[in-house]
């Protein structure tokens, strides 16, 4: 038999095998090599308008702060208003919608984060252009409606409760955009925009850390305590006086599940990327629980200081500690560059709680207001120091493959984005 003959003969025995799998209904799916590669620098461009409002809420943070700043003052009369939209749609909303849209793997779906991103920043612009200051909001409405309608099909393939839970921040981030479009003040939204981080991120971990995850309770527990933040959002805008002391035991609950099923526990006694994920991950945990503290120990909606100790233990302490723990996992499955973890990664982390520390114990507890400047200018610098060692990193350390050394071996889940097997 000629070599031909024989390659033929494999190649016909293979067709064979993969027509009896998709008559069993056991078909395999195609090989990660074998799909069409995607391109990958829309991708990029929406991680770009997500850096950009980043940028430009760093910038307003320092003008809230009272502070010197790169861009500021008459000149931008929106920029100090916006600040909640673009940290909380314009980034995180952006990055979180942009990461969902990968594992949907449909067009449509890279429509949420673009509507996320430029409706956020386009709020700087309607001032000066002319613009009436309803239109941005409505295009962030209309990103975030279309974030929630990708849960759809993503819940379709896998009726997963991590899917579950983080669909029920997507509703709820909606529900949010449609009461800042609606000219709702964006103090009485903060637990809707709480909640959708908070969701999302819970699911996220349930996620990416289900290989490690114990006990039958963990699935059904997370689930009761997402749709208890969700139901008690309204309860906070209709009646305060009982909602914010609701709505601060089912932040508690939730911290508490995190702390109990999260395997930060163990990968904390671990080295390099684990330990440091481990580390950012119960960090964020202990914010959660000031963050509830205040819900509970504040009579009505927090204000002053105890709303300043709210804002930022949830957005700073917990959501900012969670991006910079995830990012070495999440970043290469959107962007397909691996994001090796370096020690310096340390710095920009310690230095974000240390100085969030100093915000809340010194200049929100003990009416500071030094201690407050100092403390927000080093969460600004610890926020733009994470983001020049993970630039750096990619740039120096990132010529390979997605998963390559450094950023840890990687599982695919269930809704496509890999977990990280050593240290979610």
């Amino acid at each position: 038999m000629t070599a031909r003959a024989a390659r033929a003969l494999q190649s016909t025995a293979r067709a064979l095998q993969s027509t009896a799998r998709a008559l069993q209904g056991t078909a395999r799916p195609p090989h990660p090599i074998d799909r069409p590669r995607t391109r990958i620098w829309p991708r990029a461009l929406l991680l770009v308008a997500g850096g950009a409002s980043l940028a430009a809420g760093l910038d307003a943070a320092l003008v809230l702060l009272g502070l010197p700043a790169p861009v500021g003052g008459p000149g931008t009369p929106a920029l100090p208003g916006s600040h909640g939209a673009l940290m909380v749609f314009g980034f995180v909303g952006t990055l979180i919608a942009l990461e969902r849209a990968v594992a949907l793997r449909r067009p449509w779906g890279y429509a949420a984060p673009a509507l996320l991103g430029l409706g956020a920043l386009a709020q700087l612009a309607a001032p000066a252009s002319g613009l009436p200051q309803w239109l941005p909001r409505v295009v962030v409405l209309a990103g975030a409606v279309l974030f929630a309608l990708v849960y759809g099909p993503l819940w379709r393939r896998q009726r997963d409760p991590a899917v579950l839970v983080q669909a029920l921040g997507a509703v709820v981030a909606a529900g949010a955009a449609g009461l800042l479009a609606a000219g709702v003040p964006v103090a009485a939204v903060v637990p809707w925009l709480a909640a959708f981080v908070l969701a999302t991120i819970a699911g996220e971990r349930l996620e990416l850390a289900r290989v490690r995850i114990r006990g039958r309770w963990a699935e059904p527990l997370l689930v009761v305590a997402a749709s208890a933040l969700v139901v008690l959002c309204p309860a906070t805008l209709l009646w305060p006086a009982a909602g914010y002391p609701l709505f601060g035991a089912a932040l508690l609950g939730l911290a508490g599940w995190l702390v109990a099923y999260d395997v930060a526990r163990a990968t904390i006694r671990s080295t390099g990327l684990p330990r440091f994920v481990a580390a950012c991950l119960l960090a964020g945990y202990a914010w959660l629980a000031v963050a509830a503290a205040v819900c509970l120990l504040v009579p009505g909606p927090p204000a002053g200081a105890a709303y300043d100790a709210f804002l930022h233990a949830v957005f700073l302490g917990f959501a900012m500690s969670m991006v910079m723990a995830h990012a070495p996992v999440i970043l290469p499955a959107v962007l397909r560059r691996p994001l090796p973890y370096q020690p310096a990664m340390w710095v920009p982390a310690l230095l974000l709680h240390a100085t969030l520390v100093l915000r809340l114990a010194l200049g929100d507890a003990r009416g500071d207001t030094v201690a407050w400047q100092w403390g927000g200018a080093g969460n600004v610098a610890a926020v733009l120091a994470f983001v020049g060692v993970a630039a750096y990193s990619a740039a120096a350390h990132g010529g390979g493959k997605a998963g390559a050394r450094g950023t840890g071996r990687s599982v695919p889940t269930r809704s496509g984005i890999p977990a990280e097997r050593t240290g979610s």
